[in-house]
């Protein structure tokens, strides 16, 4: 992979020309809308704070992010994630992990013991708060991973305030699904609901975050998340929500943004052969099924995908790189999971030590920052409700070949995707495309820019 950029980014970005053996990303024309890029982003919009829109998530693994492990030795990697371009840092969560039934050596960073209190291998709370001021003083904004849906088996709640749990027959607190190593909240108990409320406002007060993604989400009752969003916006107006769930009524007023599970599982599919595009057409026309203000988070890895089902090269070969790319030109917020910007191909143990390995022998940092600077340089690619629609474009291959247009305003993306191991002779059946007919290799890609 080669990355070519002269002087000033946006004014030469028509220089740009990113290769590698399989895929091609070519600017034809004058690309993306340079006109309307360089502007500032002012215009105030209903549902989701400014700095939302073009944005990329960066999900940070404090465990395996350095061979400390500490939020202090993250802070030195901030200056670098700044220069990479990204908005948010999704930290995973930050509180003592639970003895009690815990797997591996060092347990899973979502069984909680204590809510309000930091890890002690990660560090102190001072030392979290530094990690987030030093990150608003770069320009970032951080979200905590939040698991509202259950605790350890021994935490400060379950020893004191069993009610709050929920219980079978015998009067055992249960584990959801196989989580043998966690306790189920019971949404039943108000008291319950009022300390987890409060909890969430502890973080927001004492280390001024910005928001928060909430593990499994979907299994807290919706009110539960509409009433607490509103406490919460009443000590930080200007947050951000994202759930792990695909359940559209948590969008309607809890959620800015919910994990695109569907389409995820299509890109696994078309890349493993297991599929065609049809399937990723079907999965794309689900996102109608939610309010149009919400935003999809679209990914080729995260902690999950990377421990229980390999890396992005693992599960995707030679179509990783592309769906990377994709990501980044549908509507929706992007994320990279720690790691991806090197290149990482390993499986990181979830319950170990297991270090990330940051040489990036291929250069992957200058292929995410590009798309990175591409989505902020271009309003089309903006995420819901600043950037233009996902409008298909007929082709005659339409199991192999996805090409489609966005637009907003007079910036205008077309882009034509050949997501199949074959060599694909495309002809554009729209007849406002200039251009007609075209051949794209395995993975290959190809993006046009007008006005």
């Amino acid at each position: 992979m080669k990355l070519l950029e002269q002087g000033n980014y946006c004014s030469n970005l028509q220089n740009i020309q990113l290769s590698d053996m399989k895929t091609k990303l070519f600017f034809l024309s004058i690309i993306l809308g340079i006109s309307v890029s360089c502007s500032n982003k002012t215009e105030e919009t209903k549902h989701h704070v400014n700095w939302v829109y073009d944005a990329t998530i960066y999900e940070v693994n404090i465990r395996q992010y350095t061979e400390e492990g500490t939020f202090s030795a993250f802070i030195n990697h901030i200056p670098r994630l700044k220069d990479l371009g990204v908005d948010i840092l999704w930290i995973m969560p930050v509180q003592p992990i639970g003895e009690k039934e815990k797997k591996g050596t060092l347990g899973s960073y979502y069984s909680i013991k204590n809510y309000t209190q930091t890890n002690p291998h990660f560090g102190s709370l001072d030392d979290f708060k530094q990690l987030v001021n030093t990150a608003h003083n770069a320009g970032m904004k951080v979200i905590l991973d939040w698991v509202a849906n259950h605790t350890s088996h021994d935490a400060d709640w379950i020893l004191n305030h069993k009610d709050w749990y929920v219980t079978d027959s015998l009067g055992n607190v249960v584990s959801p699904y196989d989580w043998t190593d966690v306790a189920k909240l019971n949404y039943d108990n108000t008291d319950m609901r009022k300390a987890m409320q409060n909890a969430m406002i502890f973080w927001l007060k004492e280390t001024n975050i910005d928001g928060f993604r909430c593990d499994v989400a979907y299994e807290v009752p919706t009110d539960f998340w509409e009433t607490t969003v509103d406490e919460l916006k009443k000590v930080k107006p200007d947050i951000f929500m994202l759930a792990e769930a695909e359940k559209p009524e948590l969008n309607i007023k809890a959620f800015n943004a919910y994990y695109n599970w569907e389409v995820h599982h299509k890109m696994n599919d078309i890349a493993q052969g297991k599929a065609n595009v049809n399937s990723l057409r079907e999965a794309l026309s689900k996102m109608s099924e939610y309010p149009d203000y919400a935003i999809p988070m679209l990914f080729t890895s995260n902690h999950d995908e990377n421990s229980w089902n390999g890396s992005e090269f693992e599960r995707m070969g030679d179509a990783a790189r592309t769906f990377a790319v994709f990501t980044y030109f549908l509507p929706g917020i992007p994320l990279i999971y720690s790691g991806q910007e090197a290149g990482f191909k390993k499986r990181l143990e979830f319950f170990e030590k297991d270090v990330i390995d940051w040489n990036d022998s291929d250069n992957y940092t200058a292929f995410y920052q590009m798309l990175i600077k591409l989505k902020k340089a271009n309003k089309t690619l903006f995420c819901q409700e600043l950037g233009g629609k996902l409008e298909e474009i007929k082709t005659n291959r339409p199991e192999d070949i996805f090409a489609f247009r966005r637009k907003a305003g007079d910036n205008e993306v077309i882009a034509i995707f050949n997501l199949s191991r074959n060599t694909v002779d495309v002809t554009i059946e729209n007849d406002n495309i200039a251009l007609r007919q075209i051949q794209l290799s395995p993975w290959e890609y190809q993006f046009q820019g007008a006005f």
